[in-house]
């Protein structure tokens, strides 16, 4: 088992035997789910050490790579993203990590720079409040280009709608100064939204995924067959994704055997949500690398697809008005978190 302070030091090896030679590298810091754990905290097999390159220019996000024993996922951040200190501080995605000092390379100083004036304000509830709308928003943004059927795939529908839903977790999480996870959303928001009383709001963040009446067998038959086509996306990829070091054979622990460990602990239905956002991006692979699988496999996620309810882009749009209209709710459970939150200041 490795533990996140070695990991974070092979962050740090890997960045100056590779980033550091790309002409506009401005300097590197970790996100993600280990902002905030102490060095001796473990980092399970099934979890990656998030790393963000920050560059003047950049390319092709590298993905998830193995290095030293430790699985890295590697992304490149534009610095332009980062010149406005508040634009930062206000950004839901962005201002986590900077609550406390995840910089492991500043050669400007001005990485450092942001990161100082983010963790001065982080919980200050002007702040709080315009990050949990920043997520409000993004939910928004995701739902609207529903509004044109027949312009996209339908996997890429299927990605907007699932993307759009599964960030009203995140504004709880928000509201509660917690990091804003991807694979482990949905146990996140349960905890929180218990701790705050609000337990009774989470079976509905369930329903609009419409997996809470979703057994463990079906969540285990599902991964089975994302697991076939898993591994056959894998073997074809060659087009260039924003994902796409999501769906290879480093990733896999992660994509597999992370959704067999939540269904195995009893989360199988907060699984659900990994494991159509891994079967859309695989079928999103082989349309473009390998029609004739991605025929041949899409019975297998339209299976899991019609467990939630979904069979067609109506059903998505009518699924995505259902998000919009619980929107209003959300907003006053994040307040209430927010009111409630004792480590929030001003």
């Amino acid at each position: 088992m490795v533990r996140v302070g070695a990991a974070r030091e092979a962050a740090a090896r890997w960045v100056s035997e590779h980033a550091r030679r790309d002409p506009g590298y401005r300097g590197a810091y970790v996100t993600g789910s280990t902002v905030g754990l102490p060095d001796d905290a473990e980092l399970p097999p099934s979890s990656d050490l998030d790393l963000f390159v920050v560059t003047e220019t950049p390319g092709a996000k590298p993905g998830k790579l193995r290095y030293q024993g430790v699985l890295l996922e590697v992304s490149h951040l534009p610095w332009s993203a980062l010149r406005s200190p508040d634009e930062v501080l206000a950004s839901y995605h962005l201002a986590g990590a900077f609550r406390t000092d995840t910089v492991i390379d500043d050669p400007t100083g001005r990485l450092r720079a942001v990161q100082e004036h983010v963790a001065a304000r982080f919980a200050a509830r002007p702040w709080v409040r315009r990050r949990c709308e920043d997520a409000v928003r993004t939910i928004e943004t995701r739902l609207a280009s529903l509004a044109n059927p027949g312009e996209r795939a339908f996997h890429e529908e299927v990605m907007s709608w699932l993307f759009g839903a599964g960030v009203t977790t995140h504004v709880p999480l928000v509201a509660a100064l917690r990091n804003p996870t991807v694979r482990l959303r949905y146990p996140a928001a349960r905890e929180v939204l218990t701790s705050y009383g609000l337990a009774g709001l989470y079976p509905e963040l369930l329903d609009l995924l419409g997996c809470c009446g979703l057994t463990a067998e079906r969540v285990r038959h599902h991964v089975g067959e994302l697991a076939e086509t898993f591994d056959l996306a894998t073997g074809v990829a060659t087009t260039p994704f924003p994902f796409s070091g999501d769906i290879t054979p480093a990733a896999r622990p992660i994509a597999i055997g992370g959704s067999l460990e939540l269904v195995e602990r009893g989360d199988h239905r907060e699984a659900v949500f990994w494991i159509i956002a891994t079967f859309a991006r695989c079928h999103a692979i082989l349309a473009a690398d390998a029609p004739p699988l991605h025929r041949s496999r899409l019975p297998a996620f339209q299976d899991a697809l019609g467990d939630l309810g979904i069979a067609s882009p109506a059903d998505l749009r009518r699924r995505g008005g259902e998000v919009t209209r619980f929107l209003p709710r959300l907003r006053q459970a994040a307040e209430h978190i927010l009111t409630a939150n004792p480590a929030v200041t001003g």
